[in-house]
C-alpha cells in the first residue's frame, strides 16, 4: 500500500484537509484521515486529479499528423505530462485515409501496451466544412468512406472521438458512429442553428474548441455557437491560450455552461514540451510567436498551450476558483468521454493519476497510477 498526504486534497466532495490517498496498484483504495506521523511529513498544497485532454494534436517537437507511430505518441505524451496531462487523446487532423489508418494502428499498439496516459484517438476531421476548415488541408475534407468508417469503428483503439461538420454529414452517419459507441463532436462547421440543433438529437454530445472555426452567434442566427451554449447537455471544449477566445467570450461560456460541461482543451500542436519555433505543415507552414501559434497569412493554428497553463489562465484571468478550473480540466473531460468511472476526480476506484499545486497553482508534483513522475 502506498500513500500520499497532503494539507488539502480535491475530493468528489470538495476541499478536503489533512487527508491520505492509499493507492493499490496504481488505483486509489481509500481517502482517510492523515496519521499524526504522516501529517508530520504531509505535502503542502493542493492535491488535485490529473489533467484529460481530449485534443491533442503534438507535443515534444512531433505532429501526430506526420508521424503516426507508437514511438510518436510516446514523445507526445511524455511532452504533455510534465505538464500534469496523466490522459490524453492523441488527435489526428483532417488528412487521407492511409495516415487515418496508420494512426489508428499507432494508438492500438498504445492500447495494447498498456501506456499509461493514452486513451484513446480523436480523429478532427475529415468529415468538416471547407467554409470553417482553419488550418485543415482543404484538399482532403471530404464525405465518408466505407474504409474510413472501418478505421473509425476499431474496437482496439480505446475511446474514439470524432469531430465532424454537421452539414457534410447524414443524421444517420451521426447515429451509426454513436451506436458503435464512438463520441461525437460537432466542429469546423458552418451549419445552422436548426442542423446543429438536429445533429446534437441524434446523438451528437459535444462541440470542438467553443467559438473557433464555427458559425457565430447572431441575433437573427443562432449559429452553432448558439447552439453550443443553449442546449444544456452539450460539452464543450474550450482554448484559454487568451489567442482563441477572448478572456470574457471564455468567461460567458463557463457562466452559462458551467464547470460541468465546459472542459478545458489544449489544442496543441508539436510545439509543445519543445523549442520548437516553425513547424512544415501540409503546403504552409506553422510558426511561434510568444504564446501564438500561426501560418503565414495569420490564421491561427492550434496552440502551444499545456493543460497546466490552461488552468493557471482560467483561475488566474478569468476568476475561476482552483476546484471548477479542476473539473475542467479533468472531470469533464473524463465524463464526456464516458472515462468517468476510473479518470478525473479522486475518489475510491480511481486511478491515482495526481497532481500537487501549491496557493499560487504551480504545479509541484505529478503521479501517475501512483507513480512519482
Amino acid at each position: 500500500m502506498q500513500t500520499i498526504t497532503a494539507h488539502k486534497v480535491l475530493t468528489t466532495s470538495g476541499i478536503k484537509f489533512n487527508k491520505t490517498l492509499c493507492i493499490e496498484q496504481g488505483v486509489i483504495k481509500s481517502i482517510r484521515d492523515a496519521t499524526k506521523q504522516e501529517l508530520a511529513n504531509e505535502r503542502e498544497g493542493t492535491l488535485i486529479p490529473g489533467y484529460v485532454d481530449t485534443q491533442v494534436n503534438g507535443g515534444g517537437g512531433i505532429l501526430f499528423n506526420h508521424t503516426p507511430t507508437y514511438n510518436a505518441l510516446k514523445t507526445m505524451a511524455h511532452a504533455h505530462l510534465q505538464f500534469g496531462t496523466t490522459s490524453m487523446l492523441p488527435t489526428l487532423i483532417t488528412d487521407n485515409a492511409i495516415t487515418m489508418a496508420n494512426a489508428a494502428d499507432a494508438v492500438s499498439e498504445a492500447i495494447a501496451d498498456s501506456h499509461p496516459t493514452i486513451e484513446g484517438i480523436h480523429f478532427e476531421g475529415p468529415f468538416l466544412s471547407t467554409a470553417k476548415k482553419g488550418v485543415h488541408e482543404e484538399s482532403f475534407i471530404r464525405t465518408p468512406s466505407d474504409s474510413e468508417l472501418a478505421t473509425l469503428c476499431r474496437k482496439d483503439i480505446g475511446k474514439v472521438l470524432l469531430t465532424v461538420a454537421p452539414e457534410s454529414v447524414s443524421l444517420s452517419f451521426i447515429k451509426e458512429m454513436v451506436a458503435e459507441g464512438i463520441v461525437v463532436a460537432l466542429g469546423h462547421t458552418n451549419a445552422s442553428f436548426e442542423q446543429v440543433s438536429d445533429a446534437l438529437n441524434a446523438g451528437a454530445t459535444g462541440f470542438t474548441h467553443l467559438y473557433n472555426a464555427m458559425s457565430a452567434f447572431t441575433s437573427r442566427a443562432p449559429g452553432a455557437v448558439g447552439a453550443a451554449l443553449l442546449f444544456d447537455n452539450a460539452y464543450s471544449g474550450l482554448i484559454v491560450d487568451h489567442h482563441h477566445v477572448h478572456p470574457k467570450s471564455a468567461e460567458l461560456a463557463i457562466k452559462v455552461k458551467g464547470k460541468e460541461k465546459i472542459m478545458l482543451v489544449t489544442d496543441a500542436m508539436a510545439h509543445v514540451g519543445s523549442n520548437l519555433d516553425t513547424l512544415a505543415f501540409f503546403n504552409t507552414e506553422i510558426k511561434r510567436s510568444g504564446s501564438k501559434l500561426t501560418t503565414p497569412d495569420g490564421t491561427l493554428a492550434g496552440s502551444c498551450l499545456d493543460m497546466h497553463g490552461a488552468v493557471i489562465n482560467t483561475c488566474h484571468d478569468l476568476s475561476v476558483s482552483l476546484t471548477d478550473a479542476s473539473a475542467m480540466a479533468s472531470t469533464t473531460p473524463a465524463t464526456f468521454m464516458g472515462m468517468q468511472q476510473k479518470l478525473g476526480s479522486l475518489a475510491a476506484g480511481q486511478y491515482a493519476n495526481v497532481l500537487l499545486v501549491d496557493d499560487n497553482v504551480n504545479l509541484v508534483d505529478i503521479w501517475v497510477k501512483g507513480r512519482l513522475q
